[in-house]
């Protein structure tokens, strides 16, 4: 997401969204495949190196569970084409009943796909988490066209009972799954979500910093993505985050220096 009531932006919203952080999460197009002219707007709003990371539409992942979608993935990536090397990767968020039994669709989605495509796949089936084995055969699937594996990490959100309403429904909505911190890729993607209370959300990602931190050292080129309930504060949020792995790792580039919100007046 890149709107929200909470940061007032003066012209095109996805324009002051990439002046404060460099990568987003394309969450609109599970709901819905926007226009090509929309899409084309997205890129003319942000710098080739800015990081979509794009979720395949609903009907392609949950209804049709990846199989006889030939057709609706070949329009979706059409429609996506504009996005060029802002497309970091293509995001398969799978249902929470998509388990062991169902690798062999996702293996056959793959063959299906253009080579070269960056890939990175979300699962929230409770084996893949508790069982070595299932585990290991996700691995190897994903392993075979160079894929990751995408963490979310609500491990914080759960760690107390909700302390407000907007915690109460997100609780409601989001999977309670242990965390998981192996990279598959080099270029790993971690969505971490914290809670209405900003200090227990940064002593929640401690793991995280220290993790990517790691990443970085090795190579690697993580995106890491902030949520809170309500969002109103995962945008400066993600700032902090990026500031202390740059404690870690100094030489990591900093991020755009956003310019100041025209004040909103009465005329």
């Amino acid at each position: 997401m890149w709107t929200h009531t909470a940061w007032p932006v003066s012209g095109d919203k996805l324009r002051g969204y990439a002046q404060w952080c460099n990568a987003v999460e394309g969450n609109t197009t599970f709901y819905a495949v926007p226009a090509r002219r929309t899409v084309e707007n997205w890129a003319n709003q942000t710098d080739p190196d800015f990081r979509f990371v794009i979720k395949l539409p609903k009907t392609v992942t949950h209804e049709r569970r990846l199989s006889g979608v030939d057709t609706e993935l070949r329009q979706f990536l059409d429609t996506m084409e504009p996005l060029g090397s802002r497309m970091h990767a293509l995001w398969a968020q799978l249902p929470s009943s998509f388990g062991p039994a169902d690798l062999g669709a996702l293996a056959m989605f793959f063959r299906g796909l253009p080579a070269g495509l960056p890939l990175a796949v979300e699962v929230r089936h409770p084996e893949f988490f508790t069982d070595e084995s299932a585990a290991a055969q996700l691995e190897r699937v994903l392993g075979r066209v160079g894929a990751e594996w995408v963490p979310f990490d609500t491990t914080v959100l759960f760690a107390a009972p909700a302390a407000s309403p907007a915690e109460f429904e997100a609780r409601s909505k989001k999977p309670r799954l242990p965390r998981r911190v192996k990279a598959l890729t080099g270029a790993p993607i971690v969505r971490y979500h914290g809670r209405d209370d900003s200090e227990a959300t940064v002593e929640g990602w401690r793991t995280w910093v220290e993790q990517t931190a790691e990443w970085l050292r090795e190579g690697r080129s993580p995106t890491v993505f902030l949520h809170t309930p309500d969002n109103a504060s995962s945008r400066d949020l993600a700032r902090r985050f990026h500031d202390e792995v740059r404690t870690l790792v100094p030489e990591l580039a900093l991020l755009p220096d956003p310019a100041e919100a025209e004040p909103m007046t009465l005329f």
